[in-house]
C-alpha cells in the first residue's frame, strides 16, 4: 500500500483541531505541511508528543481524544511519544482549573503512573510508543536553570491566562508555583526534541512555551495541535475524575455503556466528534435525522454507548453492554406486578391485547399497534399482522402504563 500523500496525511491530522481563531489554525497548519515535506524529504519520522499528568489512577475517555490523535501520527509511520507527567504532576496544571490544585507527593503520582501505560495501549501501538517520564530532566534542573528558563517569560503573560483572570477578580490566591508548570511543560518540549506537540485547546499557551523554549536552546519550534476539550457525563464541566463526571476507559463495559447513556442529549454532539470513529458526513446526517424527527435521540445515543464500549473492549462486549442497559432500564420502568398471559402457541398481538383487556376492542388494539404504542420488551410493534413469540418471558407494553408479562407455557 502506497504511503498516503502529504494532502492525505493534513487532512486526517487537521480534523477536529481548534486554537480559537483561525490565523494561528492557518499559521499552524502551513507549519504542519512544512514539517511533513521535511520528514518526507529527510527519510525521517516526526516526533510527536502529549504529556498526561497522573493525578488519579484512572485514564478516562477525555484522556482519549489527544490519544486517538497520537494513534493517528502512528499510524502514518511517524513516532508518538506518551510522556507522563511524573514531574509537572507534583504541581498540577492551572490551565482548566478556577483553584489552584491540591498537591500530591512523588508516591502518590508514582502510584497513579503505574496504571497509565497499560491503560494506554487500549489505543496506541504497543510496539510503535516511546513512554517517558518527565521527572528524567525536570527533576535534574538546578535553580539557577528554572532561573534561566523564568527570564524568557513575563508575569503579564501568565496573568493574561483566562483561568488566572478569574481568579485575580474574584480575589483568589495565584501561586508562584503555577506559574512554574508552563516552564516545566515547555521544557519537556526541549528535553524530547519534538517536532510536534499535541494538547487540548486549554493547553496552548504551555505548547507556545515550549515553541519559545525550543528557540531559545537552537531547536526548531514545534508544531502545536491543539484539540477541543470532551465534556463529562454532566455535560457542562470537562471530565475529570475530581469531579466525578467521567468514564474510565478501565471500567467494565456495562459501566460505560450505562454512563454513556446518562448524558444529556446536548453533549452527544461534542461526544460523538471526539470519541467514536465516525466520519464528519456520518455524524451531521445523524444529527440531521434527530432535527428531522426521524431518529429518537434515545436511539442515537445508544449507537454512541455502543460504539464507545466497541472502541475499547470490541463488538461483542457492546452487544452485552446493550443487552444489560435494556434489562436495567426496562426494570426500572415496569412494575413489579403485573397480569400474566401464557403463551401455549404464537399469538397475533391484536388477539392477545384485546384478550387481555389492554384495549377496549380489537379495533383499539390495532390502532395502539399502527401508531407505535405498543412494545414487546424493548422493541417497539407497528405491524397489526405480528405473531408473538418469546422463549422464556417478556414484557409487552401498551402505552406508558399497561403491562403484561407473557410466558412460555411449561412443558
Amino acid at each position: 500500500m502506497n504511503k498516503p500523500t502529504i494532502d492525505e496525511q493534513m487532512a486526517v491530522l487537521m480534523r477536529g483541531a481548534e486554537f480559537g481563531d483561525e490565523q494561528t489554525k492557518e499559521h499552524m497548519r502551513e507549519e504542519l505541511r512544512e514539517r511533513l515535506i521535511q520528514s518526507q524529504k529527510e527519510g525521517r519520522p516526526l516526533r510527536i508528543y502529549c504529556g498526561y499528568d497522573p493525578t488519579a489512577p484512572d485514564i478516562h475517555l477525555g484522556h482519549t481524544v489527544t490519544m486517538r490523535k497520537l494513534r493517528q501520527f502512528q499510524e502514518l509511520g511517524h513516532q508518538a511519544i506518551f510522556l507522563i507527567g511524573t514531574f509537572t504532576g507534583l504541581i498540577g496544571d492551572p490551565s482548566d482549573k478556577d483553584t489552584a490544585r491540591p498537591r500530591l507527593t512523588m508516591e502518590e503520582v508514582r502510584e497513579n503512573a503505574a496504571t497509565y501505560i497499560e491503560q494506554a495501549y487500549k489505543i496506541l501501538d504497543r510496539d510503535k510508543t516511546e513512554v517517558r517520564y518527565n521527572d528524567e530532566w525536570l527533576a535534574d534542573l538546578t535553580f539557577q536553570d528554572v532561573i534561566e528558563l523564568a527570564s524568557h517569560f513575563t508575569v503579564q503573560q501568565f496573568l493574561s491566562r483566562e483561568k488566572f483572570t478569574l481568579r485575580r477578580e474574584k480575589g483568589e490566591a495565584i501561586w508562584v508555583h503555577e506559574f512554574l508548570y508552563a516552564l516545566m511543560q515547555g521544557y519537556d518540549a526541549v528535553a524530547l526534541r519534538t517536532d510536534i506537540q499535541i494538547g487540548g485547546t486549554d493547553q496552548l499557551f504551555n505548547l507556545l512555551a515550549g515553541r519559545k523554549l525550543q528557540v531559545v536552546f537552537d531547536q526548531q519550534p514545534q508544531v502545536c495541535l491543539t484539540f477541543p476539550i470532551l465534556v463529562g457525563t454532566d455535560g457542562e464541566l470537562r471530565m475529570s475524575k475530581s469531579t466525578g463526571n467521567y468514564v474510565g476507559v478501565d471500567e467494565p463495559p456495562e459501566v460505560k455503556y450505562g454512563k454513556t447513556m446518562s448524558i444529556p442529549d446536548s453533549a452527544m454532539r461534542n461526544w460523538f466528534e471526539l470519541l467514536t470513529r465516525w466520519k464528519p458526513e456520518r455524524i451531521d446526517q445523524l444529527f440531521e435525522a434527530m432535527e428531522e424527527g426521524n431518529v429518537h435521540p434515545m436511539d442515537a445515543k445508544k449507537q454512541l454507548a455502543w460504539e464507545i464500549v466497541s472502541i475499547f473492549d470490541g463488538d461483542e462486549a457492546a452487544d452485552k453492554a446493550a443487552a444489560h442497559f435494556q434489562r436495567v432500564h426496562q426494570k426500572r420502568q415496569i412494575p413489579e406486578e403485573m397480569p400474566v398471559y401464557i403463551l401455549a402457541e404464537p399469538e397475533n398481538v391484536v388477539d392477545v391485547i384485546a384478550a387481555a383487556d389492554l384495549a377496549r376492542s380489537k379495533s383499539q388494539a390495532r390502532r395502539l399497534v399502527q401508531q407505535g404504542a405498543v412494545r414487546l420488551d424493548d422493541e417497539r410493534i407497528t405491524d397489526i399482522d405480528t405473531e408473538l413469540v418469546v422463549e422464556d418471558e417478556a414484557v409487552l407494553r401498551v402505552g406508558k402504563r399497561r403491562f403484561l408479562r407473557l410466558e412460555n407455557q411449561e412443558e
